[in-house]
């Protein structure tokens, strides 16, 4: 009686009739094939649980596991972390990751671009000439910042020879580990975890020219802000060695989910200045257009103030016909890239605006045609249907550009933090420093320096890329 008493308090034996022939179902993990048929081709019953007899004992139900009846751990082959450094981090705690994005310049702006597939961008043709001869590369020589007081940084030597020439005309692995190297010497906050980086090639993972990594944690910000980290001169002459343009962002939901996004129209929306073809229609005295241009080239640069040698541009114009802009609608050639754009941004729901210091006929028309929702530009006075050489009201140029981006997103209900301001020129700085990231377009060598992110691409398309979209969900918005 002892004996049976004995033997029904013991636990039940999962013996082989009682298996259920699943690897999966016994011992909760994957277990490869154990007979491999070279050229043989293996059906999800081959990798999920092999069919054939094993030699191996069976392990015997040791019942739930406890101290005294440790679990057998098993190896598999398979070496799976359950959490790693992109996590939600820990309670009580916040995330503190950096944004990188390396766009790839390419040596010859002129050559048209890979696409992701291989062949040629149906997107990104070859740059307009009048894209060209508006856009200006940084100096080798050009100090970080335009005031050597606030920020104290030996201004940049002139570099050696670029380095994409000897490892690939795309974003490296030695240009990652070449910026992961120079990342690593900037000061970690108190008490920061060991770093961590990783990185997505966003368009093509043999020859990148566009990668995203995350860096984890970023460089503390009360030994660099953010915005003195963009301008850093190791930044600089990492950029100019490997000719990309780097956008640092915070790792925050509203880079993912802007709600605005503002453009500036000459040089940006499209390719030209406008009051320079207006100036061009002159042909006396021959010399109106050289002088026009030389002073728009000079406004644009920040050498003049913008809205008094607008209104001397204008003056200049006096006695030509109002239906000048009519006639130069045709000719406006809108920037590559952008009619995309505009509809991968309306497909996601971002309004989007124009602001130009440009003339309100023709901008209004573009902004119509490209299905923009907001355009503001200045008014010129039309008396017996020519120009008078005068302005009506206030003068859209740096200030009001700013307080239209303030006033068009207070009428949408969008935080400022989720606008994003695109421009080439300097009357175009004060808006992109009030929206939540400001991006200088092929801009002039000073508010590239000064913009939150600089992009010197052929397409406008590769604002998406600053998103953290991918060139195959690009596609999908674009389709």
């Amino acid at each position: 009686m002892a004996d049976t008493a004995k033997t029904s308090s013991q636990r039940p034996q999962l013996t082989s009739s009682m298996r259920s022939s699943s690897y999966l179902s016994d011992h909760q993990q994957y277990r490869p094939p154990q007979h491999r048929i070279p050229e043989a081709h293996h059906g999800i019953d081959t990798v999920v649980e092999d069919s054939s007899p094993s030699k191996s004992p069976k392990l015997p139900f040791n019942g739930v596991p406890s101290p005294e009846h440790p679990p057998i751990i098993v190896d598999s082959g398979v070496s799976h972390s359950y959490s790693h450094p992109n996590c939600a981090p820990p309670a009580g705690r916040r995330s503190d990751r950096l944004i990188a994005t390396l766009f790839y310049k390419g040596s010859d702006r002129n050559a048209p671009p890979r696409s992701s597939s291989g062949g040629l961008s149906r997107s990104r043709s070859p740059a307009k000439s009048g894209l060209a001869d508006s856009t200006e590369s940084l100096p080798p020589n050009m100090a970080p910042t335009t005031s050597m007081d606030e920020f104290p940084l030996e201004p940049p030597t002139q570099e050696s020879e670029q380095l994409d020439h000897l490892y690939g005309s795309y974003v490296s692995p030695l240009c990652i580990t070449s910026f992961l190297h120079l990342m690593s010497t900037f000061p970690l906050p108190d008490g920061a975890e060991e770093p961590h980086s990783s990185h997505r090639c966003l368009d093509n993972q043999e020859s990148p020219r566009v990668v995203e990594l995350t860096l984890t944690p970023a460089p503390s910000p009360s030994y660099l802000s953010l915005d003195d980290l963009r301008k850093h001169e190791l930044i600089y002459r990492f950029e100019q060695e490997w000719n990309v343009d780097v956008a640092l962002q915070r790792d925050v939901l509203w880079r993912k989910h802007p709600r605005l996004v503002v453009f500036d129209m000459d040089s940006t929306l499209i390719t030209q200045e406008v009051i320079d073809l207006l100036a061009e229609t002159i042909k006396d005295p021959p010399d109106l257009a050289e002088r026009v241009a030389g002073i728009t080239h000079r406004a644009m640069m920040g050498e003049l103030n913008f809205e008094s040698s607008f209104r001397e541009r204008v003056a200049l114009l006096k006695g030509l016909p109002a239906t000048l802009f009519e006639d130069l609608r045709p000719v406006l050639d809108v920037t590559n890239g952008v009619r995309d754009l505009l509809k991968a941004l309306k497909r996601l729901g971002v309004k989007t605006a124009v602001l130009s210091g440009g003339f309100l006929p023709l901008t209004g028309w573009l902004a119509k045609e490209l299905g923009i929702d907001h355009a503001h530009a200045n008014e010129v006075v039309i008396e017996d249907g020519k120009l008078t050489g005068e302005v009506k009201g206030i003068i859209v140029g740096k200030e009001r550009k700013r307080d239209l981006l303030v006033e068009i997103a207070q009428k949408e209900g969008i935080d400022l933090s989720q606008v994003i301001a695109v421009g080439d020129g300097a009357n175009d700085l004060l808006m992109m420093e009030k929206a939540g990231l400001g991006v200088a377009w092929n801009a002039k060598p000073t508010v590239q320096m000064e913009a939150g992110a600089r992009l010197n691409g052929q397409s406008m398309l590769d604002l998406l890329y600053l998103f953290g979209f991918t060139g195959e969900e690009v596609d999908m918005l674009i389709s």
